[in-house]
C-alpha cells in the first residue's frame, strides 16, 4: 500500500467549524441541478425517477460512511484524493485528482452560465459579461480567509435548506387538503403511463446525470483539512451529510410527483414552479428565481473552493505546478483559485461560443468520471481498511464489509452497462471512460519522466 508524500496538519487559524463543513458540503450537491435539472430527469423516467433518487443517495450515503472511516482512522492525509493515492499508489491518486478537478471545473462554467442568464432577466447586460462578473466576486470571496469563505457559504446554503423545507411542508398540506381544492396523488403517480412509463433501462441510464447534480458531499473532507475541530466530529458531519442529501433530494422530487402529474413538466423549466403553480402560491416565479440564484451562486463558491484546494493538494504531491500550491497569509491557495476560475470560465465561454460541440464535449467528458471516482473510493476503503485490521488497529463501523464494497462497485458498473445500451447516454459513457484512460496514460507517461 503506497503512502503520501505528504500530510498536512489542521490549520489553528482556518475557523471552519462543523456547520461550515456540513454546510459547504450541501453547497456543493444542491444547486441548480435540483431546482431546475430536475425536470430532464423527471421527464426522462416518470415517477420511477424515485429509484434513481433513492439508488444514488444510497450511494452517496455509504461512499460518505466510507470517507469518514478513512478520515478517522488515518486523519490529517487531505481530501479523499489522498486515501486514493494511499491505497492505489501515486498513478491512480494522478488520474482521480484531475479527473475530479476536470469534473468541477466543467460544474464551474455550466454554473457560472445559469446564473447569467437568470441575472439577464433583470440586468441587461451580455451573458459573458455578468458569467465573468459572478466569477470575480467568488473568486473574492475564496480569497479571503477560509473561516470568511465558510460563512459565507453557511449562509448561502441556508436559503436553499430552508427553502426546501418550506417547499416540501407546503406540499404536503397541499396533499393532505388542508389547503386548496385537493390533488389526485393515485392518479397523478399512476394514471399517466405507470410507475415506470419508460422501463427500468432509463432509470439505470439516468443515474449519472442525478450523481452529477447530488455531488458535492465528499467535498467535507477536503474542508476536514482546513478545520479546527477533533476528527471524530468531522465524522459524523460526513456520515450525516449523505442521509440529510438523499432526504432534500428524495422527499422534494416526491412532493412534486404528487402534486402535479410528471408528464405535464416541461424539460429545462423548474419543476418547483410548476408545482407552486399549481398550489396557487402567488409569485411563485419570483420566489423560485431567487431561490436559483442562491443556489447557484453556492454551487459556484463550492466549486472554486473545492477545484483549488484539489490543484493545490495536486501540487503539494508534484503532479501539478509547486506555485499552485503556495498559500497566502489567509490560508488560501490565490493561484489555484485563479486558475480554476479562468478555467471555469473557459468552460462558460465554450457553452455561448460553441454549446453543441465543445461544451457537448466536456460534458459528455465529465458525465460518468464521478461515477469512477466513487468506485475508486470504495476500492481505496478496502485496501485501507484491510490494511488496518492487519496492524490490528482503527475503529470500523461499515456493516458486512466487504460485501458492501463489492456490492457498490458492481453496481456502478451495471449503471454504467445500461449507459452503453441506451443511445441517448452511450456517448457519455464512452467520453467518460476515454477520459479517465488518457489521464492515466498521462499520469504514466508523467511519472516515468520523473523517475527518469
Amino acid at each position: 500500500m503506497a503512502q503520501a508524500k505528504t500530510t498536512r496538519s489542521v490549520q489553528s487559524g482556518a475557523g471552519l467549524r462543523n456547520r461550515h463543513i456540513a454546510m459547504i458540503a450541501l453547497g456543493g450537491t444542491i444547486g441548480a441541478g435540483l431546482f431546475v435539472g430536475s425536470s430532464a430527469a423527471i421527464v426522462a423516467t416518470g415517477p420511477a425517477v424515485l429509484l434513481a433518487y433513492l439508488g444514488v443517495g444510497a450511494l452517496v450515503m455509504l461512499v460518505m460512511r466510507m470517507l469518514g472511516e478513512m478520515v478517522v482512522n488515518n486523519p490529517h492525509q487531505g481530501s479523499f484524493v489522498a486515501y486514493i493515492r494511499i491505497a492505489h499508489g501515486d498513478r491512480v491518486g494522478f488520474t482521480a485528482g484531475w479527473l475530479y478537478w476536470f469534473f468541477w471545473v466543467v460544474v464551474l462554467g455550466s454554473e457560472a452560465i445559469a446564473g447569467a442568464i437568470l441575472l439577464q432577466d433583470w440586468i441587461n447586460l451580455p451573458v459573458w459579461f455578468l458569467a465573468l462578473t459572478l466569477l470575480a466576486v467568488l473568486k473574492a470571496v475564496n480569497f479571503a480567509a477560509p473561516r470568511v469563505f465558510g460563512e459565507c457559504e453557511f449562509w448561502l446554503s441556508g436559503v436553499k435548506v430552508f427553502s426546501i423545507l418550506a417547499f416540501v411542508g407546503l406540499s404536503l398540506l397541499y396533499v393532505l387538503h388542508v389547503f386548496g381544492p385537493g390533488v389526485p396523488v393515485r392518479e397523478n403517480l399512476v394514471g399517466h403511463g405507470g410507475l415506470v412509463p419508460h422501463g427500468f433501462l432509463a432509470v439505470l441510464s439516468i443515474v449519472p446525470t442525478i450523481l452529477f447534480s447530488m455531488m458535492g458531499a465528499e467535498i467535507a473532507t477536503v474542508a476536514a483539512g482546513e478545520s479546527s475541530e477533533s476528527e471524530k466530529s468531522i465524522d459524523r458531519v460526513t456520515r450525516s451529510l449523505g442521509l440529510r442529501v438523499t432526504l432534500f433530494y428524495v422527499l422534494a422530487v416526491g412532493m412534486i410527483l404528487l402534486v402535479v402529474p410528471w408528464d405535464t413538466i416541461i424539460s429545462g423549466r423548474s419543476p418547483f414552479v410548476a408545482a407552486m403553480d399549481r398550489m396557487g402560491v402567488p409569485g411563485a416565479g419570483l420566489m423560485m428565481r431567487i431561490v436559483v440564484l442562491s443556489a447557484i451562486l453556492s454551487c459556484l463558491n463550492s466549486s472554486l473552493y473545492i477545484t483549488s484546494r484539489v490543484l493545490r493538494e495536486l501540487a503539494e504531491q508534484g503532479d501539478a505546478p509547486v506555485a499552485l500550491g503556495r498559500c497566502a497569509g489567509s490560508g488560501a491557495p490565490r493561484l489555484a483559485i485563479t486558475v480554476s476560475g479562468l478555467a471555469g470560465a473557459l468552460v462558460a465561454f465554450s457553452s455561448i461560443l460553441a454549446p453543441d460541440t465543445i461544451f457537448a464535449f466536456l460534458l459528455s467528458c465529465s458525465g460518468g468520471v464521478i461515477l469512477l471516482i466513487y468506485s475508486l473510493i470504495v476500492t481505496a476503503h478496502i485496501v485501507t481498511r484491510k490494511a488496518a485490521e492487519r496492524a490490528g488497529r482503527g475503529r470500523f463501523v461499515l456493516p458486512l464489509f466487504p460485501l458492501t464494497n463489492y456490492a457498490t462497485v458492481a453496481g456502478v458498473a451495471v449503471v454504467f452497462g445500461a449507459m452503453l445500451c441506451n443511445p441517448a447516454e452511450r456517448m457519455t459513457a464512452v467520453a467518460s471512460l476515454g477520459t479517465s484512460v488518457v489521464c492515466f496514460g498521462l499520469a504514466s507517461f508523467f511519472m516515468i519522466r520523473r523517475a527518469a
